[in-house]
């Protein structure tokens, strides 16, 4: 079988498949770094994806994660936005399209997303190690696709990516 390419913008880094659309097909999302853009590739079967949708992001994008943060049952995008200092979250309005990104400060450099529920509410929050800034960030979910102000927590210099773990087994 021979490969097929498909175009994104300026830059391509960061990327998760997952289904956005809900048609039981995994879609492709890419972080376009040198166009501060999102690309959204759907699936179309038979191993083949729509040209992008691109949505545009903060400088730099690079870490990318989808899922669905305000419980409407579709699968949100959330970015780090590192020369901005912030994560942006769009969210699915449905048919794999999205919403403009809603951004969140973080501090200097969040090289990476990671979505966990830290405080066991049933809701995914947002970490991001904060290289510039030599400390993770949790943001909490509220409920409804917004998160509150980070809360910082210091970390050795230069942090670029961070795992949430249970380390002491309390839930």
């Amino acid at each position: 079988m021979a490969q097929t390419t498909y175009s994104t913008d300026s830059g391509p880094f960061g990327m998760t498949v997952v289904d956005v659309n809900n048609d039981s097909k995994p879609d492709i999302i890419v972080t376009n770094l040198k166009s501060n853009t999102i690309s959204v590739f759907l699936n179309i079967g038979n191993g083949r994806f729509t040209a992008q949708t691109t949505y545009s992001v903060g400088t730099s994008p690079n870490s990318v994660k989808v899922v669905d943060v305000n419980n409407d049952s579709k699968p949100d995008i959330i970015v780090s936005n590192v020369f901005d200092n912030n994560v942006g979250v769009l969210l699915n309005i449905g048919n794999g399209t999205f919403t403009a990104q809603t951004t969140y400060s973080t501090g200097a450099g969040p090289y990476n997303v990671v979505i966990n529920d830290v405080n066991n509410d049933g809701k995914p929050d947002i970490i991001v190690p904060n290289s510039g800034s030599n400390n993770v960030g949790v943001l909490l979910n509220i409920g409804n696709g917004t998160f509150t102000s980070q809360t910082t927590y210091s970390t050795g210099i230069h942090p670029y990516s961070v795992e949430v773990i249970d380390v002491n087994k309390d839930g």
